[in-house]
């Protein structure tokens, strides 16, 4: 609908694509007075037990006065979204205020879609709309026997109250998120977008739609390599031009297939696509692969198809992978399926593979397949239009043939769900990311992306603070990955050598140190002419240290002893260990599983990494070694600091954006009176125009005090530019206000401010910003030259935990000037970390603050002191993980 026919208030912002529990979309939007036919529809359809249920009575026809009731909303006290799936209404939730803090709740779910969650995503979705509007409580009233309803509310997390009156259940329950609820909507959320994944990893039937005779046809290479690798399933050509297609049936359209079709996968031009899209829609297929290209890769043209092409298809309930995408393979042996354009797909294993990239993907599977590393499943997003790595993620999350998984990220459409899935699977699994950056050079043709104001920092401590292993490229991702796949994880930082050649010896310890692994056994330096069973004995020793964490093994092939001897002692030795070992045998790569790549004799069939140099082995290790570390650490708990007051925040940023919608910079008072409501209190300035005025403040503030220039240049810079401290009484004041002015009033920065002296401390900044990739984003450093000349600053997006401000700390270079740096009293950490905390909760609840900025903070050993602090309102911008689920 054009934006000139919705309603007055319409709120486009609340409209969202939802995975519901069966892995089919559906679109959740505000209702219209247009839908007035569609709710009439809808009720015509319900059963006399449904509508009995939602409206105590059998009404049979809704009256026209009624359905105009609930199709004319205010989008602010009364307030209906509807659910739908193809142009048709399968759910209507709504809430009608009672008072300035409580709402009236209610749903009527189609009888045909009952049990996919339609209740639990209209429920998620007008709480956080609700909230938005100062309500804080839920209330409802529901028949005893409408048990689908009263568990809606009992299963999502709130704290829920009922009694029974006059044979109704009246419910009643606090809105404001729990840690439980959310929970429950991460968990809902995390089976469903995995669902929708099944359909297209492990579908039944296929329909390959382009397919012909000639053989360099996309279509006919796809439709070859699914028969070829033995798809368990059925596949059917569609090509509405011949008969028959490598001995099958060709069909003439999708929909004259006489079976349920799950996943259709499309190589036509792509003026034809959307054609394809529609008959899928009408033929119920479950998932569609697009596999052709010229759409927002080559321009604005392609840019509106492609729009169209997920509008069409998410509307009829289907996933899409693609346009523009390499395909997708699961080497389960009861799948077997290769939709995929690679002529070489490497064996069956345990590592999931993700590319964005179509050509890159044809490099990444025939270098896995080289390194004779096998994967479980691979799939390539093309133009990202709906499936990406999240959604591959959440699938991995619970397969049971997987155990790492490696993404190859050209782009990154949601940082903050990427961040939240991405710890939800590094807790259980290694998660490898190959990302160059996040600036707009790096995005590729095609892929939707937010902009960023972002500083490359924060995508890196996003992936540190999920516990990504972060690699600089494919070769590095391949190194990690046969490693984590095929060992166990280190238990520390402690590393064995043993070594034919006193060389490589060196060079392994050299690397072990610069990637800060620490050498307690050898290096152990063997003759080059040692015999496998030497080495199986230096092996067997080092895994027998107690002193040792890992083993790294490096071999030069002599004349006498050949690398399928050496190998199998490694894996001999190995074998009998649980602590992990990487060997470098020159000039080779990959995987030795005792058949392939070196073939060895050994008894044992435990697969061990091998490496070309040293240094690709050493790197590969701490990369691990990092990843248990993250792993093994607490995890900490949510922040929730004592005596923060929402209303008042919410209040102040209502009032100033209802005067100055566009936003501005606060004043002094409003600044502070947002701060406070978070517990936050910032040290009062007083400006003086006069010294007169000046020693009036003084006396008010009490001595001593500083007296400082408000000139940006000088701000914060502290010495003698633009500051004067501890004056202790009126003639040191004034002195210090005569020798201010004389400097600076030729600079035309002599406007000064009085404020009470604050105890020696270091001086700190903590930052907000609100980036529209990203969201928030908590900034930390030690102020003046840490900050200004040398970029020092560390940075976390919330939520956080108290571990992960710890963190926040320590991560900045000049941490120690924290901690009693050449005999410095330390300051009081406690007290940081709980200023810290106060903002990340702040930022993540107001993302109208689109900048805040405390500074300078004084911390030192009794606490902390907040002496200056600017905020920037703005309208809150739509956020791309919004808390409540949404494709986006």
């Amino acid at each position: 609908m054009d934006d000139e026919e919705l309603p007055p208030g319409y709120r486009a912002e609340w409209e969202a694509d939802v995975v519901l529990r069966d892995g089919t979309v559906a679109r959740v939007r505000p209702i219209r007075p247009s839908d007035a036919s569609l709710v009439h529809r809808f009720h015509a359809a319900q059963s006399d037990e449904s509508i009995y249920l939602r409206f105590f009575a059998p009404l049979r026809r809704l009256s026209d006065s009624d359905v105009h009731r609930f199709t004319h909303v205010d989008y602010v006290d009364r307030v209906a979204l509807v659910v739908t799936m193809r142009e048709e209404i399968i759910g209507i939730g709504r809430y009608d205020r009672i008072d300035s803090r409580s709402a009236e709740v209610a749903f009527n779910i189609s009888d045909h879609y009952q049990g996919k969650g339609i209740g639990s995503v209209l429920l998620e979705h007008l709480a956080a709309i609700a909230r938005d509007m100062g309500i804080s409580r839920f209330t409802a009233e529901v028949l005893p026997q409408n048990r689908k309803m009263l568990a809606v509310f009992a299963d999502a997390g709130y704290e829920v109250a009922r009694h029974v009156e006059d044979g109704v259940v009246e419910v009643g329950f606090d809105i404001e998120p729990t840690d439980r609820s959310r929970a429950v909507e991460m968990s809902r959320e995390h089976r469903a977008e995995a669902s929708s994944l099944r359909a297209l990893l492990a579908p039944s039937v296929i329909a390959v739609v382009g397919a012909s005779r000639r053989r360099e046809a996309i279509g006919t290479q796809v439709l070859e390599r699914i028969v070829d690798a033995g798809f368990t399933g059925k596949v059917h050509p569609v090509n509405p031009n011949v008969r028959t297609l490598r001995r099958r049936k060709a069909y003439p359209s999708v929909g004259a297939i006489p079976e349920q079709v799950d996943l259709a996968v499309i190589a036509v031009p792509a003026h034809a696509v959307l054609e394809v899209v529609d008959e899928c829609a009408e033929a119920g297929v479950k998932a569609l692969l697009v596999v052709s290209s010229g759409f927002a890769e080559q321009g604005k043209d392609g840019a509106h198809l492609q729009a169209e092409l997920v509008r069409r298809a998410r509307g009829a309930g289907m996933r899409v992978v693609g346009p523009n995408s390499f395909g997708i393979i699961n080497n389960d042996t009861g799948v077997r399926l290769n939709a995929s354009l690679a002529p070489v797909v490497p064996p069956q294993g345990r590592f999931g593979l993700f590319s964005q990239s179509g050509a890159l993907g044809i490099a990444v599977l025939a270098s896995a397949a080289r390194r004779n590393l096998g994967i479980s499943t691979f799939g390539s997003a093309g133009n990202r239009v709906d499936v990406s790595g999240n959604d591959f993620m959440q699938y991995w999350i619970d397969d049971d043939s997987t155990d790492a998984v490696g993404l190859y990220l050209e782009s990154m459409g949601n940082p903050r769900k990427f961040s939240r899935i991405a710890r939800n699977l590094a807790l259980i699994k290694p998660v490898i990311v190959v990302k160059s950056g996040v600036s707009r050079f790096g995005v590729p043709p095609g892929h939707r992306v937010r902009p960023t104001k972002a500083r490359p920092e924060v995508f890196s401590a996003m992936l540190k603070q999920a516990g990504v292993i972060r690699v600089e490229n494919v070769h590095q991702l391949f190194d990690v990955a046969q490693l984590v796949t095929h060992q166990p994880l280190p238990a520390g930082d402690r590393v064995a050598i043993v070594s034919n050649s006193a060389a490589l010896g060196t060079l392994t310890a050299d690397a072990c140190t610069s990637w800060e692994l620490t050498v307690t056994h050898g290096p152990v330096d063997l003759p080059s002419e040692a015999t496998a069973e030497e080495f199986r004995t230096a092996l067997r020793a080092a895994f027998d240290d107690p002193r040792v964490d890992s083993v790294l093994t490096c071999f030069i092939p002599p004349l006498v002893t050949g690398d399928a001897d050496v190998a199998a002692a490694v894996r001999d030795a190995a074998a009998e260990s649980t602590k992990p070992v990487a060997a470098t045998f020159l000039g080779m790569r990959g995987v030795d599983d005792g058949h392939s790549t070196v073939t060895g004799t050994g008894g044992s069939t435990r697969a061990i990494p091998v490496y070309a140099m040293p240094e690709d082995a050493v790197r590969a290790l701490a990369s691990a070694t990092r990843y248990g570390q993250w792993r093994a650490r607490d995890r900490g708990t949510p922040l929730a600091p004592p005596g923060i007051n929402r209303r008042i925040a919410e209040d102040v940023v209502e009032t100033v954006l209802s005067v100055d919608p566009k936003g501005r910079r606060l004043g002094e008072d409003e600044a502070h009176a947002l701060l406070a409501a978070y517990g936050i209190d910032v040290w009062t300035k007083r400006e003086a125009r006069s010294v007169d005025e000046a020693v009036q403040a003084a006396e008010d503030v009490g001595y001593p005090v500083v007296l400082k220039s408000t000139a940006p240049m000088l701000r914060h810079q502290g010495g003698v530019g633009g500051l004067r401290v501890d004056l202790r009484d009126e003639a040191a004041l004034r002195g210090a206000w005569s020798s201010l002015t004389d400097r600076l009033a030729p600079l035309d920065a002599d406007r000064l401010v009085v404020q009470r002296m604050a105890t020696p401390g270091v001086p700190c900044v903590v930052t907000s910003d609100e980036d529209p990739l990203f969201g928030p984003v908590i900034g930390f450093s030690v102020a003046g030259l840490p900050t200004e000349l040398l970029g020092d600053i560390a940075y976390r997006i919330p939520p956080l935990t108290d571990v992960t401000v710890s963190e926040l700390i320590s991560s900045v270079k000049a941490a120690p000037v924290l901690h009693g740096h050449r005999g410095s009293a330390p300051v009081h950490r406690a007290a940081l970390s709980d200023l810290i905390a106060r903002v990340s909760v702040l930022a993540d609840d107001l993302p109208e603050v689109a900048s805040l900025v405390l500074n300078p903070v004084n911390a030192h050993p009794g606490g902390v002191e907040v002496l200056g602090a600017e905020i920037v309102l703005a309208p809150a911008p739509r956020r791309a993980d919004p808390g409540r689920r949404s494709l986006t």
